[in-house]
């Protein structure tokens, strides 16, 4: 299971909340604005931790920070 988000606009959203499946912990697997990739570093220190708040239709949901045009793909640990 992943969860992409992806930002197609020009700044930074951080405390951006998206609903997921199921809670716990959420690692970040690509980032395309890390530095590692020439970018900016905007990221989520590589997890989140998704919480039992129903958000997008979802049981759970965590807060995150997607890069200006950019996308984070997450996975659940």
């Amino acid at each position: 299971m992943v969860a992409c988000v992806v930002n197609f606009s020009a700044v930074p959203h951080h405390d951006y909340r998206v609903g997921l499946p199921v809670g716990g912990t959420w690692s970040e697997v690509i980032n395309t604005d890390a530095l590692d990739y020439g970018g900016s570093g905007v990221g989520n220190f590589g997890a989140v931790a998704a919480e039992q708040i129903e958000w997008h239709g979802r049981p759970f949901s965590a807060s995150l920070s997607v890069p200006p045009l950019g996308a984070v793909w997450l996975r659940p640990e």
